[in-house]
């Protein structure tokens, strides 16, 4: 890392940074590799922080951005699962200050809107998703490299030394926190955990569920169940090595689809006698969403979308399923609340009340980011993380 320049603040008896220069991932094109540059990033604003990145996860949405699945504007700098430590803060920032284990929020909570406000949401109306930006809330980025803006994703950007994000999504936690475990609450773990408890609401016990993808998100799902008391929790997946850490964390059993001559749906419905009460896509395919609604109980099942679907693609659905009973439910960050939610969340993990790092099954450094996203298409990992 290099300082650019330092500038003493008038009546502040301290040394405000300026400008730092540091190393981060680039994607300059769709379907090329990234590249580590040296960029510049810019000192925060009012009601911003900068962030030291000290840990970030490797999730299948990056990748969905840097194939195209998931449209961002480029430039840009993708990542949004990390804690750090904050290195500064603009005027007015009051809740974080330099020297706080943070944890970035992919999902902001401002406060302010009519979702923050509302008790059953959580969908801030800051989110940069809908029609992505790719700048934080001024309009404007952080990040330059060879001579150009480069633009964030969700207004977080991790796969950099420093990044600069908006105050509402950023929290501090817990100072004896492991961030290169915790970092995990701010997207895998939050999403799939909380899509079990906060969104299905998997409150009675002896239930029934099944969850399509175990990957790290599906994984978590399965422990949000586990932790609500479900009786029986199938995984699917094509890829059968991942059964062995899907049954370590709770699954009673799992099926690969591609081992019936049936539609993974009536076999689900068959084994279940009818279907089962809850069932959870972490997926992103057209198919086994409505695989997965298709196998919930058509008087009263829950299903709930998790898995980012094609950005360019439309999904068709018999409206005779949900006609019957079933209900079709969709949220972002496992509905959780990140300011009020996640350090509640990290006080858990720290008091061993879900086995968070038995997801991450390698750790790389920065480096060799490359290899990390590698091994989450090949399917041999789990969850990568990225240390600096």
């Amino acid at each position: 890392m290099k300082v650019l320049a330092k500038t003493r603040t008038p009546g502040i008896n301290r040394i405000q940074i300026d400008v730092i220069k540091c190393k981060a991932a680039v994607l300059w094109e769709l379907n090329k590799p990234i590249s580590i540059e040296e960029v510049e990033v810019a000192p925060p604003k009012s009601s911003e922080v900068r962030i030291k990145v000290v840990a970030t996860g490797i999730c299948s949405t990056d990748d969905h951005v840097i194939n195209g699945h998931l449209i961002m504007p480029l430039p840009i700098i993708i990542g949004h699962e990390a804690g750090g430590i904050v290195e500064s803060t603009g005027e007015g920032v009051t809740t974080v200050k330099p020297g706080d284990k943070v944890i970035v929020l992919p999902v902001p909570q401002c406060g302010k809107c009519a979702a923050c406000k509302h008790p059953e949401s959580n969908f801030c109306s800051k989110l940069d998703l809908i029609t992505p930006k790719g700048t934080l809330l001024d309009g404007t980025t952080r990040f330059i490299c060879r001579g150009k803006p480069i633009h964030h994703v969700f207004r977080t950007s991790t796969f950099t030394e420093y990044t600069v994000v908006d105050e509402i999504s950023v929290v501090k936690i817990n100072e004896a926190a492991p961030l290169e475990k915790v970092c995990l609450m701010s997207c895998a773990f939050s999403t799939g955990y909380g899509s079990a408890l906060n969104v299905a609401k998997v409150v009675t016990k002896g239930s029934t569920c099944a969850v399509f993808g175990l990957g790290g998100v599906g994984l978590c799902v399965i422990m949000g169940c586990k932790a609500a008391g479900a009786a029986r929790i199938i995984g699917v997946d094509i890829n059968k090595d991942k059964f062995a850490k899907a049954k370590e964390v709770g699954a009673t059993e799992c099926i690969n689809p591609q081992d019936f001559k049936k539609p993974i749906h009536e076999v689900l419905t068959e084994m279940t006698g009818g279907g089962v009460d809850f069932s959870f896509e972490a997926v992103g395919h057209l198919d086994t969403m409505v695989s997965a609604v298709s196998c919930c109980h058509k008087a009263y099942g829950v299903s709930v979308l998790i898995g980012a679907p094609p950005a360019t693609k439309n999904l068709k659905i018999n409206p005779m399923l949900l006609l019957t009973g079933r209900t079709w439910k969709g949220a972002v960050f496992g509905g959780y609340k990140g300011k009020d939610s996640i350090p509640k969340l990290v006080a858990d993990f720290m008091a061993k009340k879900f086995p968070l790092e038995s997801i991450i099954t390698h750790v790389l450094p920065f480096e060799k980011i490359t290899e990390g996203l590698e091994l989450l298409r090949s399917g041999k990992s789990i969850r990568t993380i990225l240390t600096f």
